[in-house]
C-alpha cells in the first residue's frame, strides 16, 4: 500500500485533514520536520476529529532523518509538484510507492525532488490557479494511486 509523506507542512488543519484521510484508507502518514506547528496543536487535533487513534503516524525530525529511514525501505519516491513531468492520471503507481508532498508555501524542496524516481502533477483546467490545497492534493493523489491498484 502506498505511504503518504508531508515534508515541512505548515498549516495544522491541512495536516489534520490528511491524517483523517490516512485513517480512513489505512495509509501510513509520515511527517517530516521541521513542522510549522506543534503536534499537539488544537487545530490539528480538531481537523483530525476523533480519528487520531486510527492514524498510523511516523514523525521524522528532519529531512536527513527521513532520507536515512527511507534508504532502509522498499519502493519509489513519487514527488507531487506543479513542475512534475507526468499527470498523476497517466502515471502508473505501484503498491510500495511513497507519495511525497511539500509544504503549502514552498512545495517539495529541490533536495527531495532529486530523490524522486518520478515527479507528477495534478492537472488543472484554469491556468491562473497555481495549485490546490495540500489536503485536497494529498487526497487526490492517494485515491488515484488506490484506484489504479484496485483498492477500495
Amino acid at each position: 500500500m502506498p505511504q503518504l509523506v508531508l515534508v515541512n507542512p505548515q498549516i495544522p488543519p491541512n495536516t489534520g485533514n490528511i491524517a483523517r484521510t490516512c485513517a480512513a484508507t489505512r495509509t501510513q502518514l509520515h511527517l517530516v520536520g521541521p513542522l510549522g506547528f506543534e503536534i499537539t496543536d488544537r487545530y490539528l487535533k480538531r481537523a483530525g476529529l476523533d480519528y487520531w487513534p486510527y492514524v498510523n503516524l511516523k514523525i521524522h525530525e528532519s529531512i536527513d532523518s527521513f532520507l536515512e529511514f527511507r534508504l532502509q525501505q522498499p519502493g519509489r519516491n513519487v514527488g507531487f509538484s506543479v513542475r512534475g513531468a507526468a499527470s498523476l492520471f497517466e502515471f502508473q503507481f505501484q503498491a510500495d510507492d511513497w507519495l511525497l508532498f511539500g509544504s503549502e508555501t514552498d512545495g517539495l524542496p529541490e533536495r527531495i525532488l532529486e530523490q524522486c524516481a518520478a515527479k507528477v502533477y495534478i492537472p488543472m483546467s484554469e491556468p491562473g490557479v497555481r495549485s490546490l490545497n495540500l489536503s485536497v492534493s494529498a487526497a487526490v493523489g492517494l485515491f488515484e494511486a488506490q484506484r489504479q491498484l484496485s483498492w477500495t
